[in-house]
């Protein structure tokens, strides 16, 4: 019998400076049994960094042909695309032709390599966005996740500031590709 996934809740209080927007969001995300929490915490992230009105989780690691968030228009077409992670270039790039606008947050302990290895076939992509952050960053969050999650995110200068009750974290987006 396969395992059932983990439901997180999500109270996001989001200050996104740079962008203007300020909302009070409430929302919940699965865990599946082969996620690790620092790929559901850059998830989670994603939401904040990249929020729009109608962005909304997808199936996730269970469906294969979805990104991990997107926003789809009323004709059914993915408008905005929203990866997390190191997937293939291939990925990224049939996204690309798919939705209007593609965005990759680029995070793992393996983000040299890939860097290396998939950055010059993408950077060429006019509607892609690439951005990661600190490894480190993540792999804190993960350690103090909790089922009922409330985090305060200013993004302010392209630097986010989480604040999980007393303690604040902060750490640099850094933009690879394209623009936020």
């Amino acid at each position: 019998m396969a395992l059932p996934s983990t439901i997180f809740r999500l109270n996001l209080q989001l200050s996104d400076i740079d962008r203007g927007i300020y909302e009070s969001i409430q929302t919940t995300a699965a865990q599946h049994p082969s996620e690790t929490e620092e790929r559901l915490v850059a998830r989670l992230l994603a939401l904040g960094i990249f929020y729009e009105p109608d962005l909304a989780f997808t199936k996730g690691l269970c469906a294969t042909d979805e990104p991990d968030l997107w926003v789809v228009g009323p004709d059914g077409r993915p408008q905005l695309w929203i990866e997390v992670g190191l997937p293939d270039a291939e990925r990224i790039i049939k996204a690309s032709r798919h939705a209007e606008k593609v965005v990759l947050l680029a995070c793992g302990k393996a983000l040299t390599n890939w860097d290396q290895q998939h950055l010059p076939k993408l950077e060429k992509i006019a509607n892609l966005t690439i951005v990661s952050i600190d490894q480190e960053f993540i792999s804190i969050l993960a350690s103090r996740l909790e089922r009922s999650i409330a985090w305060s995110v200013t993004i302010t200068e392209k630097t986010i500031y989480l604040t999980i009750g007393d303690s604040t974290f902060e750490t640099a987006i850094q933009i690879k590709a394209g623009s936020i």
